[in-house]
């Protein structure tokens, strides 16, 4: 059944005999079903001839000083003939020209004034199926995807011209037109397209999708048509340093909403002027969000920092605990990129031991993302044959959320470590002693100087819950401690001229230095303990 009724033939002629689509002329005659806007285009433009038709010549449009009707009607049948053979010769074919775009072959087209060619020849099979082809050779693995489009902004000045032209026209005949009675054209579009995709793909079109295709147009034949907005609302159209241009759809829309009606007739025609070619693509993308992997790494070495160690744009060693593990995620993901996070870092000389370290990577736009828990373990495994300087345990697939876990309540969670002491007096087994009687001791920390490069200065609280000591000779000790995280330990021990009070050599009355430190626990329960 067609989607037009008698009602809409004054409107249906008008816009067509200005150079409207027939898809354009259903959006604003506010057909919102999806069926008749998937019909293909020599179907449409011949159901449209035949409902514009009639007997008794009673459709006249009124323009100032009309010529005769039979005059008019011919031209009218003439347009959709011309449309109509230019169907016939191949609906809108799309071929890859040498500047990289896709562009059409048919330089005939009667190409939609409004639309610019979106809802003619971007919307048919044959250029859905390049676009399948495209994403079949990015070599993304989905199951399903969101599709994306961008339009030229100046869709926007075209549709609020036609827009006007129908409201004069529906108020002649005592009817009133509201901005959501006309079908958005991306709406439209993606009524026709998507499920074209998933014949095409073979999966669902899902708006939650990680892996989204975008496809971007563009039309520089009619770039200028939103330069006129600037001079009459330039407070909408400010610079914006991620932005290329200030003409942006948003942008467009906001003048659009403020500027009156008459001092838009004023500067733009309406009808819109007929182009002469369809719009241009430029640029088809695939990208997939991003996925996280997470585990608990173990840090053997004294010699190994956290993260890439580079001072003044020279690398100081070789490798990093980063490094070691996410080389082996970003080429089994097939990522372009990574993120490495951790439940706090220790220093290039402290071991990681116990249970290990959370940690947490996020891998940008991973092109593989399906995974059996045996693959996990196998990649695992691999991470740690690789190195005996760091081990992975419980690693896993998380979601973007459940990192905060790892984060959230980090300065009242607690950590273990255990280090050897040297002091500068000679020490008895009895002078170490009464620190193991020391319960939830309170520490003002200054910013220590190793680090003040890189944190703001200021004084922490922090809180040293218990401490047990192990005598090894006159001028050594071995001190296990349990301490609120975010407390610097070797501060802690040596006092850093004074900036952590009290500390370890002000309690005992010496001069004491840490020799060896290590992390005993993290007592994050993140994230969860797999089996062996």
């Amino acid at each position: 059944m067609f989607p037009l009724t008698e009602e809409n033939k004054h409107v249906a002629q008008l816009l067509l005999s200005t150079g409207t689509c027939p898809r354009c002329i259903f959006r604003f005659c506010g057909v919102d079903f999806h069926a008749p806007y998937k019909l293909p285009y020599k179907e449409l433009l011949n159901e449209l001839q035949k409902f514009l038709e009639t007997e008794k010549d009673e459709l006249i449009l009124e323009v100032p000083n009309p010529p005769p009707k039979k005059i008019r009607l011919q031209e009218l049948e003439d347009g959709i003939d011309r449309i109509d053979n230019l169907s016939q010769n191949g609906e809108g074919k799309v071929s890859n020209i040498e500047d990289g775009h896709i562009a059409s072959k048919n330089s005939n087209l009667n190409v939609c004034n409004v639309c610019l060619g979106i809802l003619q020849e971007f919307c048919e099979k044959e250029f859905i199926k390049k676009v399948c082809q495209k994403v079949e050779a990015s070599g993304f693995e989905f199951t399903n995807l969101v599709f994306s489009v961008s339009f030229p902004p100046q869709l926007s000045v075209r549709e609020h011209a036609a827009s006007l032209l129908v409201k004069q026209e529906m108020g002649k005949q005592s009817l009133s037109l509201g901005r959501n009675d006309i079908v958005q054209l991306k709406e439209a579009y993606k009524w026709i397209t998507h499920p074209l995709f998933s014949e095409e793909l073979g999966v669902p079109i899902d708006g939650k999708s990680l892996f989204e295709v975008s496809v971007v147009f563009a039309h520089p034949e009619t770039v200028e048509d939103c330069h006129f907005l600037r001079a009459i609302c330039p407070e909408c159209f400010k610079p914006a340093k991620n932005k290329q241009s200030v003409f942006t759809r948003m942008a467009v829309m906001k003048a659009l909403n403020k500027i009156k009606e008459e001092d838009f007739r004023k500067q733009f025609p309406c009808p819109p002027n007929s182009p002469k070619a369809v719009c241009t693509v430029l640029e088809i993308e695939c990208a997939h969000g991003a996925v996280f992997v997470a585990g608990r790494y173990n840090k053997y070495s004294r010699n190994l920092p956290q993260t890439p160690w580079i001072i003044d744009g020279e690398r100081k060693l070789e490798s990093s605990v980063e490094e070691l593990i996410s080389d082996h995620l970003l080429a089994v993901f097939k990522a372009e990129s990574f993120n490495f996070s951790s439940s706090g870092r220790e220093d290039v000389d402290v071991r990681t031991l116990g249970n290990g370290r959370p940690f947490a990577i996020e891998l940008v736009n991973p092109h593989r993302v399906h995974f059996t828990s045996q693959e996990i373990k196998e990649l695992q495994q691999k991470i740690n044959n690789s190195s005996n300087k760091i081990q992975v345990r419980d690693l896993q697939l998380v979601t973007r959320e459940a990192i905060g876990h790892m984060k959230e309540g980090e300065e009242e969670k607690t950590k273990s470590y255990s280090a050897l002491i040297w002091t500068n007096k000679a020490i008895q087994k009895k002078d170490i002693e009464f620190l193991n009687d020391i319960k939830d001791l309170k520490i003002d920390q200054k910013t220590p100087l190793r680090v003040l490069h890189r944190r703001p200065l200021a004084v922490r609280t922090r809180i040293i819950h218990s401490m047990e000591t192990r005598y090894v000779d006159e001028h050594h000790f071995h001190l296990y401690l349990k301490t609120q995280a975010g407390t610097y330990i070797k501060e802690f021990v040596h006092g850093d001229f004074g900036r952590t009070k009290p500390n370890i050599g002000s309690l005992m009355n010496v001069t004491a230095d840490i020799l060896e430190l290590d992390v005993e626990s993290v007592d994050v329960d993140w994230p969860p303990a797999l089996d062996d």
